[in-house]
């Protein structure tokens, strides 16, 4: 009797074991079949949208392109059911190929993003938008929400990259794509939203620390995916005589340390040089093997652009960031980022222009 309650045992675990290996063929069958699904659905919109492209743009008629987008409509509707081809989702199909100009790039991005992805890039203006906020999209698996949140949030334009020259921007994004390789610029930006810390008016450096570190999820989800809280108050023995970092983070894409440094008001010049002493010191005790050189990351309440451009921080790992725990209106906040954008530009163009007269 023993016995028999033994194998019965012996059995019911083998069968635990043998349903969780089916479940798992079943799902992952299921997820490739939903994946090669969605691809080909992408693909078909696209070719749909280009090809009457093709025959309005052969037209001369103005009122051409409503007949034929009412009658492409009614005709497919007969032949394959409703969904999927009234007239406001042929337009959008027309607007889908007429974006995105390029099928290699909906290719690929199309094998790790559903049509409600692109769907919701569509109204942006700027192309570079578009492909900036899909690869994103694609390489850190948002969701169509998440990726609604971000657009919302303006990422593009507080990103570091958005003030780079739009080839190079354009390279990183490729760079993303092809080879899963994620440069610090597509990490970091500026201005970071503290307003869930709840801090207003006059406040200290300690209070922002202790409101963060309460608030870490909060921080992090801000901070961007990918950084893992390390330490606070970092202590290092230098000399003889202590100095602690803010808060100590790692970057699992881009395999290294992030020290953070909170400063209350104004970038200034000897920020660099105590991040500088920060930096060389975890990467001779802390850096370990396999990982790439740590980065600085000094966010203040304000910038001081000229300062830190004559300080080339960018050649030393180290990025100047503003932080608000206050956010104005959505309206002026917008104009703020944009007059960021465009000065980082025009400092570009400026920096460029010096360069090839020397």
């Amino acid at each position: 009797m023993e016995i028999m309650n033994e194998l019965d045992r012996s059995g019911q675990f083998e069968s635990q074991s043998l349903m969780q290996d089916l479940r798992q063929i079943i799902e992952q069958a299921r997820g490739h079949v939903a994946a090669t699904a969605n691809y080909e659905l992408t693909m078909m919109y696209w070719h749909i949208g280009e090809r009457i492209n093709r025959e309005v743009l052969g037209n001369e008629r103005a009122e051409y392109g409503k007949q034929i987008v009412a009658t492409v409509s009614t005709q497919l509707q007969l032949e394959y059911g409703e969904r999927g081809f009234d007239e406001k989702n042929i337009r959008r199909m027309m607007q889908f190929a007429s974006v995105f100009a390029n099928p290699q790039i909906v290719a690929t991005l199309s094998r790790q993003l559903w049509w409600s992805h692109f769907v919701e890039v569509i109204p942006l203006k700027d192309d570079l938008q578009r492909e900036f906020y899909l690869t994103l999209a694609a390489s850190e698996r948002w969701s169509v929400r998440q990726l609604r949140k971000e657009i919302d949030a303006m990422l593009f334009e507080r990103t570091s990259i958005s003030g780079k020259p739009d080839e190079l921007i354009k390279k990183e994004l490729a760079t993303l794509r092809d080879d899963h390789v994620m440069s610090p610029d597509l990490v970091f930006k500026s201005p970071y939203f503290l307003e869930f810390t709840g801090l207003k008016g006059m406040y200290s450096g300690k209070s922002l620390e202790d409101c963060l570190v309460a608030h870490l999820e909060q921080f992090i989800i801000e901070l961007g995916n990918g950084f893992s809280f390390v330490a606070r108050q970092k202590r290092m023995i230098i000399d003889g005589e202590d100095f602690k970092l803010d808060l100590l983070f790692y970057h699992r894409r881009l395999h290294r340390l992030i020290a953070i440094d909170l400063k209350l008001g104004r970038f200034r010049a000897e920020y660099k040089g105590q991040m500088e002493l920060y930096l060389r010191w975890l990467e001779q005790n802390e850096m370990e093997a396999g990982e790439e050189t740590p980065l600085g990351l000094l966010l203040c309440t304000e910038g001081s652009e000229e300062q830190i451009e004559l300080l080339q921080l960018d050649k030393a790992g180290i990025k100047v960031a503003q932080y608000m725990t206050e956010l104005p209106s959505r309206e002026v906040l917008q104009r703020q980022i944009q007059k960021s954008l465009a000065a980082a530009k025009a400092r570009l163009v400026n920096f460029e222009e010096a360069d090839a007269r020397i």
